[in-house]
């Protein structure tokens, strides 16, 4: 089944939007890194589909440990700063801008990953 159909409609990153679409804190990230799903059909159990979210990282976020998904990922800057290969205590790394972007296959190890100012990001998850 394909993602549902949706035309244009304002994001909540001030002021109107869809009902049913809001920001919401991803599970793990003690409230540090939230998503605004704004396509999903993605069913982790049969591996099919795929995801179209926003994720907002707060300032100071870090990820001091390297992950990995069995989908593929890919990742456009939007706003703010992403620090990738940094140690553990958020130090070091390679600083990337808006309109940095990301493709990865599924099962590649990536990070750790910081955020100096906070960043904004438009991801997609997709299993092939």
């Amino acid at each position: 089944m394909g993602k549902q159909h949706r035309e244009f409609f304002a994001l909540p990153l001030s002021g109107y939007a869809l009902p049913e679409v809001g920001w919401q804190v991803v599970p793990g990230t003690a409230g540090l890194i939230d998503e605004l799903i704004l396509a999903d059909n993605i069913d982790a159990d049969s591996r099919t589909g795929s995801r179209t979210r926003l994720t907002r990282w707060a300032a100071g976020m870090l990820l001091p440990q390297p992950v990995r998904h069995d989908y593929r990922e890919e990742i456009l800057i939007v706003s703010g700063d992403l620090v990738v290969g940094c140690d553990e205590a958020g130090q070091g790394g390679e600083s990337f801008s808006p309109l940095s972007f990301a493709t990865r296959p599924a099962g590649i190890w990536h990070g750790p990953f910081t955020t100096r100012t906070g960043c904004l990001m438009l991801e997609l998850d997709i299993y092939e």
